[in-house]
């Protein structure tokens, strides 16, 4: 006989949060490749610091050129709720300041800046999205081992 109280958890799968301070261009990148990498098997969030008022046009385009689609997203800002539903933060860049959480893994990534060494426009943009996947790649296999 079953006991209809006893419920199974919503959801065993991981949730990590990018964040960045405007959240138009890195989190959005390393949600889009986290998301593919993923493929449902990792809940992601991006929000911004401080939420600019659209996405980087370059950074879209470099996701699309890997066959992901991030024109539907908008800068969102970090929430509370959302600190509290995810096992990992990731802050991508030093720009965008927040506050460990207790229990939270959290992790700063100092991303690529191609631009320090005068490299702009796309094939800058295609070197922070290289750079931002292998790490995620990396964070997908520790978020999903075991």
């Amino acid at each position: 006989m079953s006991n209809p109280s006893h419920q199974a958890p919503t959801s065993n799968k991981p949730a990590v949060l990018f964040v960045c301070s405007k959240n138009g261009g890195k989190s959005q990148l390393a949600a889009g490749l986290m998301n593919q990498v993923a493929n449902g098997s990792v809940t992601v969030y991006s929000a911004g610091t401080t939420p600019g008022k659209s996405l980087n046009p370059q950074a879209v385009e470099s996701l699309t050129e890997l066959g992901i689609d991030i024109s539907g997203e908008h800068p969102k800002p970090v929430t509370g709720e959302v600190l509290d539903a995810v096992d990992a933060v990731i802050v991508l860049g030093t720009e965008a300041k927040l506050e460990p959480r207790e229990g939270t893994r959290f992790e700063v990534w100092e991303t690529d800046e191609p631009s320090e060494r005068g490299v702009e426009g796309m094939e800058r943009m295609r070197l922070v999205r290289d750079d931002i996947r292998s790490r995620v790649l990396n964070l997908y296999e520790e978020l999903t081992a075991g």
